[in-house]
């Protein structure tokens, strides 16, 4: 059985940018390679699951997606810190494009992303977390049956802030401010 991070993409790993598509418009957030890296060092896979609506839209196509990532991973496999497998929803069920306008299971709040991890992992839920900005990202990680945090980096902190304490206990297992805090918690809860 094996450890997973899943991770959310946009506000989580790298800076917000409305339809990220680009190299030249991602940057990493500060402390995330570092943060990403000890979790590698301590037998984490790490997967990134993504909802691209732009894809849905037309404004980019899934090559753009394959090739930020591309880009993205090279950016941490320099720091130690790469991923192991990204998924990324393409659909919308409202706004999307021909092929793409459609319900899913893949999109987040629901699992199928998870569990197509399940294909090239056998995924440890009980040693397995779902870090992300938004609530969707927990939603899905609970959904799935993993351990979640709230990140506050992306839209995190404005919606941890706005929310009552007991919305708070049924929408994740813990808060933590930056990527490295999020780390922090779950190597405490792993007693390591």
């Amino acid at each position: 059985m094996e450890k997973i991070v899943f991770l959310d993409r946009d506000g989580t790993i790298n800076e917000e940018v409305e339809y990220l598509h680009k190299p030249s418009d991602l940057v990493i957030l500060t402390g995330v390679p570092d943060a990403l890296r000890r979790l590698k060092e301590h037998g984490f896979k790490l997967v990134v699951v993504t909802n691209q609506a732009g894809v849905a839209r037309g404004y980019y196509g899934e090559e753009d997606v394959v090739s930020l990532h591309e880009y993205l991973n090279s950016l941490l496999l320099k720091e130690g810190a790469g991923i192991d497998h990204f998924f990324y929803c393409p659909h919308h069920p409202v706004h999307g494009i021909g092929k793409y306008r459609r319900e899913c299971h893949c999109r987040k709040p629901e699992t199928g992303m998870f569990e197509m991890a399940e294909e090239y992992f056998q995924v440890d839920k009980d040693h397995s977390y779902m870090i992300g900005d938004k609530l969707l990202d927990t939603e899905a990680g609970r959904r799935y049956g993993v351990s979640t945090v709230l990140v506050g980096t992306g839209y995190g902190r404005e919606l941890y802030e706005s929310m009552a304490g007991e919305q708070k206990k049924e929408s994740f297992d813990a808060y933590a401010a930056t990527m490295k805090e999020a780390v922090d918690w779950i190597l405490n809860r792993e007693g390591v």
